[in-house]
């Protein structure tokens, strides 16, 4: 029994919260607008578990589409 306790409260500290999530997709969003993506494609991408450094990357630096930046992350 006092393994279980244990383990739910390991569970608890890696699970984040939701404010805590919302928060790191609102810093996501605002990073993928800053690099080039429109807004309903920055939420697709924000709410996923793409790559941000890779969405960026492919997107400001390489000059590759927003459109198809998207389709290859998720």
């Amino acid at each position: 029994m006092e393994e279980l306790e244990l383990m739910e409260d390991e569970l608890a500290v890696v699970e984040p919260t939701r404010d805590e999530r919302a928060k790191v997709e609102g810093w996501r969003l605002h990073v993928l607008m800053e690099a080039g993506y429109p807004l309903p494609l920055a939420e697709r991408i924000a709410q996923s578990n793409a790559d941000l450094h890779e969405a960026v990357t492919i997107v400001a630096e390489r000059g590759c589409n927003p459109e198809l930046a998207a389709e290859i992350l998720l």
